[in-house]
């Protein structure tokens, strides 16, 4: 038997294999033996056949796979959950949030909050604020809509 025979045999061999494993990594092996067996036919050296096993597998690993991950395995949208999900909501202010004490209550989904202004800023009581992030137990907010001045 020829050796480009083994390198064809070797090849399927890793292809199989890669329907039971998922990333694509044995699949370029795979492919790679197929490039391998391209020199083995015309009777090269063994080493410039493990030279273009080797070129072929770590090109079709930098360049192929990343694109086969990309088109077959696409990340799906992650939902927020828990306090990531408070982000981008909008509460009330119950007690002033004060910027030098550091005190100020929030009213969001029902429950209350400690908070605590982005922008190092006074801000009233019953005006509307959004949640830009979740430190701890604190919503750090910004308002967003202008108290009424009377």
């Amino acid at each position: 038997m020829e050796l480009w025979y083994l390198w064809i045999l070797l090849g399927v061999i890793f292809l199989i294999i890669e329907i039971f494993t998922p990333g694509f990594i044995v699949g370029t092996f795979g492919l790679g033996c197929f490039v391998a067996a391209i020199p083995a036919y015309f009777q090269a050296h063994f080493w410039w056949q493990i030279f273009a096993f080797t070129v072929a597998t770590v090109f079709l690993f930098l360049t192929i796979r990343p694109l086969y991950l990309k088109y077959l395995y696409p990340q799906q949208k992650q939902i927020p959950t828990n306090v990531d999900a408070l982000i981008g909501q909008i509460g009330i202010v119950e007690e002033p949030i004060e910027v030098l004490s550091g005190k100020g209550r929030v009213k969001l989904k029902g429950e209350d909050w400690k908070a605590s202004s982005q922008k190092a800023e006074h801000i009233g009581a019953g005006q509307k604020v959004r949640v830009n992030a979740v430190e701890g137990v604190t919503l750090i907010v910004e308002p967003i809509e202008k108290e009424n001045k009377q």
